[in-house]
């Protein structure tokens, strides 16, 4: 993946009239550096923050930083280590994790200026450019980011919105499956289990199975639950998504038309909603954290979670540590083939705001914080969020002590495989209509059908308020950033 992630779907991200993509690969490929300094990349974090010093002399200096909850301890050793190498100073401004994008166009809208660099969710990008929230840092990254930066990088579709540079990936946030493992290995539960469904408990290959195995450790009486599972208006729609893909269809089709209430969408939302019926009894209203915490208590078959959830569940604290395997998220099968279809769903992002007074700083900060060796250190730190989305992450001795070898293989394996996300704007607009309409259908307010007409209805008024044109030329290149295997399977 070293030579075929990053830099094959930066390149793709690219609407009418912006830089070819040939031209997206050289353009941030400056040879100066290159010729000047080698190419070790090694040594990219000692030459920003030279870089960065010089600039900052004798003017006393510090940059702001709007950041989620929970991720200064992945921020603060990093910017430390910049303090002493460039003398600048930093102010953290901390925010709930799902508010960061909205208070960065909040602040865009107000004038702007209150920080200089932000950490938002990936998918929020499109939109924070449409807001014009976030500066370009095409100009920068000619000048400061060297020939393969991002070439060990296992998903930097995200940081480009037609063909120009707006963050660096700091956070490799691709769903993953939990399983219990002294469920999954019992061999009276598998006898059980295979003499009743005629297959062997196994991790699971599709949301069959899966839906199954939960339905099979739902035990109330017994105080064990068949899974976790959001049912949250914040994160069910995630859960929907990879079910829809995984029965073989694009949610659009190439102009953009709705597909999420065919046949097979009516048929993804109903086997969510059955599910529910073999989750734990505060899988509607418990929230990230607490959703962590009720499975770390044991008595819960499966969930789904991040890199996050790990950290939390290989603590001291957990339960289960320890006793856990780990897979992709379930798939479909598709004419007969088994089709997996992974989803890198949010990940931090480092950005510049577009009213900050010091950019080429605060961009200098990104490049260094982003290197290879000071993203190592901000991934380690294992009470923060940031997870592995280098290759070198993975051999760090500290890194897999975190995490443990079993996790981060199956974690390397779906980020280098991942879906994006829907990168259009208006993403949070799609994304709340179908929330809201998931939630009602699940609480048996809308039959399955209606919700997701009533989601396409939706759908179509923000694609006509925003240009069709504009937005399919959007999505036809979005499209082409899928992995080939799920490209090929989708229709």
């Amino acid at each position: 993946m070293k030579n075929g992630g990053g830099v094959r779907r930066r390149s793709l991200l690219i609407g009418s009239g912006a830089i070819g993509a040939a031209a997206a690969i050289t353009s941030f490929a400056p040879q100066v550096w290159s010729l000047q300094h080698g190419a070790d990349l090694a040594s990219i974090h000692r030459y920003a923050a030279e870089q960065a010093r010089k600039l900052a002399a004798g003017r006393g200096v510090s940059l702001t930083i709007l950041l989620p909850a929970g991720s200064p301890a992945n921020v603060r050793p990093v910017a430390d280590a910049f303090t002493a190498a460039t003398g600048i100073k930093f102010k953290f401004v901390e925010t709930p994790v799902d508010e960061i994008n909205s208070q960065m166009i909040i602040d865009s809208i107000s004038g702007g200026g209150s920080f200089d660099l932000a950490l938002p969710a990936t998918f929020g990008v499109p939109d924070l450019v449409s807001a014009g929230a976030l500066a370009n840092l095409d100009g920068f990254a000619r000048k400061y980011e060297p020939a393969g930066f991002q070439d060990d990088a296992l998903f930097s579709l995200g940081d480009y919105y037609k063909g120009s540079l707006y963050g660096y990936q700091t956070d490799g946030d691709t769903y993953l499956m939990f399983y219990k493992k002294d469920c999954l290995e019992n061999a009276d539960e598998q006898k059980r289990f295979a003499d009743k469904h005629g297959y062997p408990l196994r991790v699971p290959r599709t949301w069959q199975e899966l839906d199954a195995q939960m339905a099979y450790f739902q035990r109330p009486e017994e105080n064990m639950f068949g899974g976790a599972l959001f049912r949250t208006p914040n994160y069910i729609a995630w859960e929907f998504w990879i079910r829809f893909h995984a029965k073989g269809y694009w949610p659009f089709d190439t102009k953009l038309k709705p597909q999420i209430n065919n046949e097979a969408g009516v048929e993804a939302l109903s086997d969510l909603v059955a599910a529910s019926d073999n989750l734990y009894p505060k899988a509607r209203t418990n929230g990230l954290f607490e959703n962590w915490k009720a499975f770390a208590e044991g008595n819960i078959y499966c969930n789904i979670g991040w890199g996050g959830t790990q950290k939390f569940l290989n603590g001291d604290k957990s339960k289960i540590k320890g006793n856990l395997l780990f897979g992709a998220t379930p798939g479909g099968e598709v004419d007969g083939k088994l089709v997996q279809v992974p989803y890198f769903n949010w990940g931090w992002n480092y950005t510049v705001s577009s009213g900050s007074k010091e950019p080429e700083l605060a961009y200098l900060f990104a490049l260094y914080a982003c290197s290879p060796k000071m993203s190592t250190h901000a991934v380690r730190e294992a009470s923060g969020y940031f997870d592995p989305f280098r290759s070198a992450h993975y051999a760090d001795a500290a890194i897999q002590r975190t995490y443990t070898p079993e996790f981060l293989t199956a974690h390397r394996e779906s980020m280098a495989l991942s879906i994006p996300d829907l990168y259009l704007p208006g993403q949070g607009e799609y994304f709340d209509a179908l929330r809201q309409n998931l939630v009602r259908a699940n609480a048996g307010q809308l039959t399955t059908k209606r919700a997701l007409d009533l989601t396409a209805q939706q759908w179509e008024q923000t694609t006509r308020r925003l240009g069709r044109k504009a937005q399919s030329e959007q999505w036809a290149y979005l499209r082409r950033s899928y992995p080939e295997k799920v490209r090929q399977a989708l229709r």
